[in-house]
């Protein structure tokens, strides 16, 4: 009788914790990585809100560059990424840390510099020419250097512009665009930013639109879920969620018309639906 009762009570031991998991309520906090813009820009402090109060999480967001949010998602301490740096995130999808990849929305580059405009590069419609009369002038130039996805954009036009860009004339902030645009116009030098960043600065930075318009500068964001199998801690649900409600009607509506009452335009156009590539988005805003 005895040993009946002792091989009970070891079975109600071992099944306890597995049935309190079992019972254990579904997180109801999100993680969010993103990349520094939507967060600079203002359109999160908008979206987040509206996220929580429909669907009853609650969303902490980290904001860092694109390479270190899609990073930290693949090490499942993120439950939904959202990001620019298209080969980045199709290669993290690929090796399947990350799943159903969906367009968001877009916005475009645009490389600037001081009034002064030291290397004569004011109105020229190829940024990849601009870049190269910017290191014969070695004018100053400002970059993130963080392995964002402005970043990789900026590193990526320098290759097409035959151009291995170094000091003294080139400085890496290692920061996130607003610090960025701050240090460029503190060193009256040109860099490359998002419009959408560098419109909710502009009234604390005095640097100038130069290029604009370039197919090289379109700028699109993604949606994805994080592959639950990263970490223990991944909420697939709570991330599903937001993806979702980032592509919904509503956001994508929200979106449309986000910065037209303090900037004149909007900062964003939205583009769910229009397939996952590049391709399938329309030129730049200008």
């Amino acid at each position: 009788m005895r040993r009946s009762i002792l091989i009970l009570l070891a079975l109600a031991l071992t099944l306890a914790p597995a049935a309190a998991l079992a019972q254990a309520p579904a997180s109801r906090t999100v993680i969010l990585s993103t990349t520094t813009s939507t967060q600079d820009s203002g359109l999160l402090d908008v979206l987040v809100p509206l996220f929580e109060k429909s669907t009853g999480y609650s969303v902490k967001t980290i904001s860092v560059g694109t390479g270190q949010a899609l990073a930290l998602a693949a090490r499942g301490e993120a439950d939904v990424t959202l990001a620019h740096a298209h080969a980045l995130e199709k290669k993290y999808v690929g090796e399947g840390k990350l799943h159903n990849r969906r367009l968001v929305m877009y916005n475009d580059f645009l490389l600037i510099g001081p009034e002064s405009d030291p290397a004569k590069i004011r109105g020229e419609k190829s940024v990849v020419a601009a870049l190269k009369k910017i290191a014969d002038a070695k004018a100053r130039f400002v970059s993130r250097g963080d392995k964002s996805g402005t970043h990789t954009l900026e590193l990526a036009l320098w290759k097409a512009a035959g151009v291995t860009p170094d000091a003294p004339w080139y400085i890496e902030s290692g920061q996130g665009m607003g610090a960025t645009l701050g240090i460029a116009n503190d060193r009256q030098g040109y860099t490359v930013t998002d419009r959408a960043t560098m419109l909710a600065f502009a009234k604390r930075v005095d640097l100038k639109p130069m290029v604009e318009g370039d197919k090289l500068l379109l700028n699109i964001y993604s949606v994805m879920e994080v592959n639950p199998a990263n970490g223990p801690k991944v909420n697939a649900a709570g991330g599903k969620a937001f993806a979702d409600f980032m592509l919904a009607a509503e956001t994508q509506a929200v979106i449309k018309t986000f910065g037209v009452d303090k900037y004149g335009q909007a900062l964003f156009v939205p583009i769910a639906g229009r397939g996952s590539d590049e391709g399938d988005v329309s030129p730049p805003l200008k």
